[in-house]
């Protein structure tokens, strides 16, 4: 029987690799891409289905899920209220019949009430078993993305990480090992993951690694908290709860919240997961000028 799944954030940087990883590896998978558009329907012949997802819209939650066997859930940034959003889409979700969720998480959630996702997780946790929790590493993705403007702009990584380690994580190795728990149904259920790069580094290393394949001198310049919160707010024009949880989770690095190197990932991939080297080598065209 041909499996559904549904991806949310699909356009995102961890949603993409997800519905590459599925249409790679499980090609007769079919894929239904979450969007807030009202237009709904499919993309065209070759690409996925596409159907009308608001999570601040409960009504449109049973038209999302109907006949997907499984769900890969991302919180957006945006959203701090889970109880009206995301608690109550998997309550929807179970009740139509899907059989998986995987839910993409943070270090730390399962203590810090302060996190969004820390609702979400015990919301999966009350239910049945068909839940897997994958709670990630800092992303290496975020060079191109959260941090690239400030490397392009200034030269530099801003960020009130102090001399903090970070395991990095390469998404598209998270892409996979999605891909693959969306795909098993009877296995993996119950589980949460810890997923993290093979080995760690500070921002300096990262700084160094970025000049060496660009050609530009990057400086990591470390943050004050409230200098850092002020750059997301005024020069970033991020919302103060967006800018909040990403002042805490960065800042949570000067402590070493993210420093550990968990086998983990390895041991899904059956290999050695990648490294922000071979991230930045692949990806150098970002930021050239």
């Amino acid at each position: 029987m041909c499996q559904r799944v549904l991806v949310t954030g699909a356009t995102g940087n961890v949603g993409q690799e997800v519905v590459s990883a599925l249409q790679a590896c499980h090609p007769k998978t079919t894929i239904r891409i979450a969007t807030r558009s009202t237009e709904k329907g499919y993309l065209n012949e070759s690409e996925p289905e596409s159907v009308y997802l608001d999570f601040q819209n409960p009504d449109s939650f049973s038209s999302a899920v109907s006949g997907c066997s499984s769900i890969f859930l991302l919180r957006p940034p945006s959203i701090s209220d889970t109880k009206n959003t995301l608690n109550r889409f998997i309550s929807t979700a179970r009740s139509r019949g899907v059989q998986r969720i995987v839910f993409l998480s943070v270090a730390g959630a399962a203590d810090n009430k302060l996190v969004p996702h820390h609702a979400v997780e015990q919301q999966l946790r009350k239910g049945p078993n068909d839940w897997i929790i994958l709670r990630p590493g800092f992303f290496a993705q975020n060079l191109a993305s959260a941090y690239r403007d400030d490397i392009m702009e200034d030269n530099r990584l801003y960020l009130p990480a102090g001399n903090g380690n970070i395991a990095f994580v390469d998404l598209r190795d998270v892409g996979i090992v999605a891909a693959q728990m969306l795909t098993s149904i009877n296995k993996y259920s119950g589980e949460t993951y810890t997923l993290t790069g093979p080995r760690k580094y500070t921002f300096y290393e990262v700084a160094d690694i970025l000049s060496r394949n660009i050609g530009r001198d990057i400086e990591y310049i470390p943050a004050s908290i409230p200098g850092y919160l002020y750059h997301l707010l005024v020069r970033k024009k991020l919302g103060i709860m967006q800018s909040l949880v990403q002042t805490m989770l960065h800042t949570g690095l000067r402590f070493g919240q993210a420093e550990e190197v968990d086998p983990t990932l390895g041991h899904l991939l059956d290999k050695r997961p990648n490294t922000v080297e071979s991230y930045i080598e692949d990806h150098v065209h970002i930021w050239e000028e």
